[in-house]
């Protein structure tokens, strides 16, 4: 035999193949600016290997999800990262109209002119916002159609911002009736369905709030916007300790969703749950960005270091 016939293979020994990453289905939770922990759990869930495929979310939730999805989260964290308190405050639009003490366009143009738009079916991996219709008083899924639509109608705070109407259906949070939506991944091809909720009981060791970057002493309009904000926002340190309008609607907003998430995560129980406390920020302290990114990569961290993974098959879970 000539060394003519002999066939050279050309493919790779079994050993030298790229090895599959273990793919996640994952879950993001309501939770306004403590959802920004979600940045740190999604960064460090990369990091350990993982590949996400799949997302729903609600409120923040369903923005940081979104982001994601379009391969803008690193655009995203380094604008709310450069947020001070000012800021924060320039992006509200406020009204007292519709519904709501904000409209909410103002922050979603930003965002907008900030990475773009994109229909959600054209995506890269499946992802699902998660809304309440107020008439139909049921939860709504979306998985269609522009992707800061969605996002508008999924963070819609009852009385915080105006509901958001999408094919004649007024759209308000979906923290309401679904605040760590695990249930719309079930069905998801996935190794496994994390989970990461910032809805945990409240810890009294939280560190106390990292200063604001600051900012020039405000003048003429801002300075009457800040005035107002300062008697619905809880008062300084020099009164006694009440909490404003806000806080307090948000406090039991937050109480509200704890409760409902745990009853529904004890029926739909993801493969991890990466769980902080309710009590890690306030839902307007977008100012304190870097420190609930970093939160949220320490407890996503903590979680995966004591996880024994229970394998899935074809995204259900293995007998």
């Amino acid at each position: 035999m000539s060394p003519a016939d002999i066939a050279v293979s050309s493919a790779l020994p079994a050993e030298s193949e790229a090895i599959r990453k273990p793919t996640v289905a994952l879950a993001l939770g309501s939770g306004g600016a403590k959802g920004l922990a979600h940045i740190g759990a999604i960064e460090e869930i990369r990091a350990q290997g993982y590949d996400i495929v799949a997302i729903a979310g609600t409120s923040m939730g369903a923005l940081i999800g979104g982001v994601y999805a379009m391969g803008k989260l690193d655009v995203y964290r380094d604008w709310v990262c450069s947020l001070a308190k000012m800021d924060v405050l320039k992006l509200v639009d406020w009204t007292f109209s519709g519904g709501g003490l904000i409209k909410g366009e103002r922050i979603i143009d930003t965002l907008r002119e900030l990475i773009g738009d994109a229909q959600i079916e054209a995506l890269p991996l499946a992802f699902t916002a998660v809304a309440t219709d107020l008439d139909r008083e049921r939860e709504v899924w979306l998985t269609r159609g522009p992707l800061f639509d969605a996002i508008r109608a999924s963070i819609a705070i009852p009385t915080v911002f105006r509901p958001h109407t999408l094919s004649e259906r007024r759209l308000v949070d979906g923290g309401l009736l679904n605040p760590v939506p695990v249930t719309p991944l079930i069905r998801e091809t996935a190794d496994f369905l994390f989970a990461v909720s910032v809805d945990g009981p409240p810890d009294v060791t939280t560190p106390d709030e990292v200063p604001a970057t600051p900012t020039e002493p405000p003048e003429g309009y801002r300075a009457r916007i800040g005035d107002f904000i300062g008697r619905l926002m809880p008062h300084g340190a020099d009164k006694p300790r009440e909490p404003g309008m806000l806080e307090l609607l948000t406090q039991s907003m937050d109480l509200m969703q704890a409760n409902l998430s745990r009853l529904r995560l004890a029926a739909y129980e993801p493969d991890l749950l990466i769980r902080l406390p309710r009590n890690c920020a306030n839902v307007y302290e977008f100012y304190r960005a870097r420190e609930l990114i970093e939160h949220g990569r320490l407890q996503a961290r903590r979680a995966l270091a004591g996880w024994e993974p229970n394998h899935r098959v074809n995204g259900g879970r293995s007998p």
